[in-house]
């Protein structure tokens, strides 16, 4: 079956929006991108066969526009929509817009958004259908202060209160003790309002020396599903994702099909179609798995059972979305080697991962066998705070675990960005880490165990000092006048300047 839409509309931008424009354009299909005014250079910007502005820098006034975001697909012919993740992606009444706007969403129906993107309903769902839960309590309603209050004391500490609506880790708190536990849910619902416009809470037990295992699925509209291997996201700070690796180091093939086939019995009790992600949290200890919540959307951490199983899921996306049957059988999914994905975020890891803001002065991307790097930034790029603090994945693929990690050190080493703090002297310290190379690591690990070393060695001091010696001597001095009588060509000037004007 050929593909039924001529021209997708990415309602994202930066890396995602990159790499959906490459999977449109391998299956040739038209792209049209979208920016605010901060992304008006950016790499998306100018891949897409169109782009057009939708607004000031917020992403309130730009990316979550629904009615802007229909205006320009109209205006640009487009018959479809690719929300990427984050923004809109599981927003169900977005989805609902776009498809009464006559324009195809890729990605699952707004019904199975509504339903899974409820954590409360998600677990009733998901519960019905035999999925075994973190013990908790909550109610589709809205709880009161005191009625958690009282929930506590069935719950047991320590505790979570999360957030019903979204995810990303906000509107979420640990807690150990009764007494902290109504400054928690005054700050959970605080965060939940102004992250998804929902303060509902709920009470969940924390499960210590926890792993973060996910399934990811793909469906298709004639109701198949099949699951492509976990991904091991345990290496997190304040419930964000930093290292993700398929296949789990603690996964065995056992645990792995009952995983997998819990995550499709869920998504087939809400008849699910196209990429999504089935989360659990797994005992290090007993391997005893519960229900996390489902992602109804493409995530971040896709690209490393890409590389596993060789299934392109963007792709896959758009086809399912065309109405095609999947391609694949669950018989044919077979997990080849081991890949690690880290995270470049701007952020400084030695101020407990503060995000940062600046312009990319410097910039060399990693490269070699086994090596990918999905990127939205470039030469000259401006980190601002109007978005996330994700500005690269690095992706990694070997034959083995430790073969994976040798090849993702070498990849940091050539990895160099200037103008912005980021977290890559982080992660090679990790590739070093004893606890890490074994596998010995938990949801808490940062936290609880964890110290970055900043090496200061004499010779890095000198390196450092004679480079902001010269960086001070460029600044100061005159420029220098080429000239043709000097014996330079012109192709030779124009080729000084450019060098002289990065320098400067």
């Amino acid at each position: 079956m050929m593909i039924k839409f001529k021209k997708v509309l990415i309602a994202n931008r930066g890396e995602i929006a990159v790499r959906i424009i490459r999977a449109c354009d391998e299956l040739g299909i038209k792209t049209v991108a979208v920016y605010s005014e901060a992304d008006r250079m950016a790499p998306h910007v100018r891949m897409a066969d169109e782009a057009y502005l939708i607004g000031s820098p917020p992403a309130l006034e730009s990316y979550l526009r629904v009615d802007k975001l229909i205006d320009v697909a109209r205006q640009a012919g487009a018959d479809a929509v690719h929300p990427g993740y984050g923004f809109l992606a599981e927003k169900a009444d977005a989805a609902q817009e776009f498809i009464k706007a006559g324009i195809t969403w890729i990605g699952p129906d707004p019904n199975a958004i509504e339903l899974m993107g409820d954590k409360l309903t998600a677990r009733s769902t998901v519960a019905a259908a035999g999925m075994p839960l973190v013990p908790g309590i909550g109610k589709a309603g809205r709880m009161s202060d005191d009625e958690l209050l009282t929930a506590a004391e069935h719950v047991g500490f320590p505790l979570l209160v999360k957030a019903a609506a979204g995810g990303g880790g906000k509107g979420m708190r640990n807690v150990h003790a009764m007494a902290d536990l109504p400054e928690a849910i005054r700050v959970a619902r605080r965060e939940a309002q102004a992250a998804f416009g929902d303060d509902r809470v709920y009470l969940e037990k924390l499960i210590t020396n926890a792993r973060h295992i996910e399934i990811q699925l793909l469906g298709d509209q004639h109701g198949n599903v099949i699951y492509l291997g976990e991904r091991d996201c345990s290496l997190q700070r304040r419930h964000q994702k930093l290292i993700e690796e398929s296949p789990s180091p603690v996964v065995d093939e056992v645990l792995r099909h009952k995983m997998g086939m819990a995550a499709v019995k869920a998504a087939q009790a809400v008849n699910y179609f196209s990429a999504g992600t089935v989360e659990f949290v797994m005992d290090n200890d007993t391997k005893d798995f519960y229900f996390l919540e489902m992602n109804t959307r493409l995530q971040v951490e896709h690209t490393v059972t890409e590389m596993v199983t060789g299934v392109d899921i963007v792709k896959e996306m758009l086809r399912i979305a065309s109405g095609e049957k999947l391609r694949y059988r669950q018989i044919d999914i077979q997990l080849k080697g081991h890949a690690i994905e880290c995270r470049i975020v701007a952020e400084d890891p030695r101020t407990n991962f503060m995000p940062g803001v600046g312009q990319i002065v410097g910039l060399s991307l990693p490269t070699g066998p086994g090596v990918r790097v999905d990127t939205g930034i470039y030469y000259g790029s401006q980190i601002t705070t109007f978005y996330d603090s994700l500005i690269a994945k690095l992706i990694v693929w070997d034959e083995t675990r430790d073969e994976a990690i040798i090849r993702t050190r070498r990849a940091l080493e050539e990895f160099q960005i200037s103008g912005v703090t980021t977290a890559i002297p982080f992660f090679f310290q990790m590739m070093n880490n004893p606890d890490f190379q074994s596998g010995r690591i938990h949801t808490k690990y940062l936290e609880e165990e964890f110290m970055l070393k900043e090496v200061r060695t004499p010779e890095l001091m000198r390196i450092a000092a004679l480079a902001a010696s010269m960086l001070a001597h460029q600044r100061t001095r005159q420029a220098v006048i080429l000239t043709p009588e000097a014996g330079a060509t012109p192709w030779r000037l124009y080729g000084r300047r450019e060098t002289l004007d990065r320098r400067l």
